[in-house]
């Protein structure tokens, strides 16, 4: 530690005997050898020193929370509770010098030219970030510097039904999130690619927004899932949502069914049919357009697509036509006029055809299922445009492909998720061996 008091600077430091042996890539790298900690204390014994020497201070570090983290469960481990506020130096060098690629020690040291003694051991990158202060504090404004500091600094609340403790526990990688109420009724579902910065911004907005506000005032417990990435994480917000309808989720919640607009034949009138989601395979239909609420909304964008590409209302089913007279789009011009026969049927059907072409829907394109990898680690399971979960493993990849549950239902937001990363879906390819395995 470099204990900084205005002018007045300590410096302390202590080996620690972990009790098992240090990996030899760690010695090389900090020249601590397992003879070197044979007779130091454990953190343990030194964790009173420690912490009085902690209580009340600025936590600064380099990737503070990765630090941070460290000293509380081993703080915890040791019988104490240990909380401090914490300033990161990456996060203030990208704050202070954002034109910058690198914020690393090693660029700060190259940056700035600090200087360095016994590189990796604690006390000497200690006093690097110490250096670091003492050069940004004399060559920048302290208006700026104070402002920075506070603004990263500020240790996040959470709302008083919630544990304070959670707030170190949060991790600031890529999921989904739950809030949950009284008797564990779910009140929201998120995402986020950091979970921990996503989270404390409700409650920070809470003073701004009436949603956010009641958030905080009914929430009495969070939970939250770690994903391999996005993606991951949007399919199984919506999942979340679906199933468990949360009464702050206003988007992605369960839908009767959906209707769509089917094009039919050239020569058949009317030329278009309005079918639902109960009567049609979604996922496989070759020509369907667009995914609407209602058979109204469907009609409602049918007609307008009328009117701005000069179709035939009759020709659309949208109105009646009497024999030999033309529809009424044509008394006003907007009509070409093939309810007179003064425009062919299949000239009709493929202007029809490119003013749906924006809205057409894509049939899943392989035979059976297919994976979307993610991350090293996990593979995302999808078949006909349903989410069917990840897989971390071969095994897990056929459990999930060989569950007796229902099949799966055509969902609007999974299939618009998959839509954007349709390009990256390769087919599940089953081997004769694993084939005669599932039959087993």
């Amino acid at each position: 530690m470099v204990l900084v008091d205005g002018d007045q600077v300590e410096r302390w430091s202590s080996l620690v005997n972990p009790h098992q042996t240090i990996p030899s890539f760690i010695e090389t790298l900090t020249g601590i050898s397992n003879d070197m900690v044979a007779q130091a204390p454990s953190f343990e014994e030194l964790a009173p020193e420690v912490r009085r020497r902690l209580q009340g201070r600025l936590f600064v570090a380099h990737n503070a929370r990765f630090d941070y983290g460290f000293l509380k469960q081993s703080f915890a481990r040791a019988g104490y509770s240990f909380q401090a506020t914490t300033l990161c130096t990456v996060k203030l060098s990208r704050r202070l010098f954002p034109q910058e690629k690198k914020h690393n020690l090693d660029s700060l040291i190259s940056r700035f030219g600090l200087v360095q003694k016994d590189r990796h051991r604690a006390l000497a990158d200690a006093d690097l970030i110490f250096q670091f202060w003492r050069q940004i504090s004399a060559s920048l404004p302290e208006t700026a510097l104070v402002e920075a500091v506070q603004e990263l600094s500020g240790h996040p609340s959470l709302p008083s039904g919630l544990d304070p403790a959670l707030a170190d526990e949060l991790p600031e990688s890529c999921g989904v999130y739950l809030f949950w109420g009284e008797d564990q009724v779910p009140l929201y579902v998120g995402k986020s690619k950091n979970i921990r910065e996503r989270v404390f911004s409700h409650f920070a907005a809470d003073v701004r927004s009436a949603k956010e506000l009641g958030l905080s005032q009914q929430v009495r417990h969070l939970t939250w899932e770690e994903t391999p990435g996005e993606v991951s994480a949007l399919l199984r917000e919506a999942q979340l949502v679906k199933t468990l309808r949360p009464s702050f989720n206003r988007q992605l919640r369960q839908q009767r069914g959906f209707t769509s607009i089917a094009l039919g034949p050239a020569l058949v009138s009317p030329q278009v049919q309005l079918v639902s989601s109960q009567d049609q395979a979604f996922a496989v239909s070759e020509d369907l357009y667009g995914i609407f609420e209602s058979m109204t909304e469907a009609r409602r964008v049918l007609g307008h697509l009328a009117d701005q590409h000069g179709l035939c209302k009759g020709q659309l089913g949208l109105e009646k036509l009497r024999p030999g007279a033309g529809c009424f789009g044509r008394q006003l011009k907007r009509c070409r006029g093939v309810c007179q026969g003064q425009e062919s049927a299949r000239d009709h059907h493929l202007r029809l055809s490119l003013a749906l072409s924006k809205l057409k829907l894509a049939a899943w394109p392989f035979e059976g299922p297919a994976i979307l990898r993610e991350s090293d680690e996990a593979v995302l399971v999808v078949d006909r445009w349903a989410y069917l979960g990840l897989a971390r493993s071969e095994e897990e990849l056929w459990s999930l492909l060989a569950s007796e549950g229902p099949a799966p239902q055509f969902d609007r937001d999974t299939y618009r998720i998959l839509q954007k990363v349709a390009h990256r879906l390769t087919p599940v390819v089953r081997t004769d061996s694993q084939a005669d395995s599932q039959a087993d």
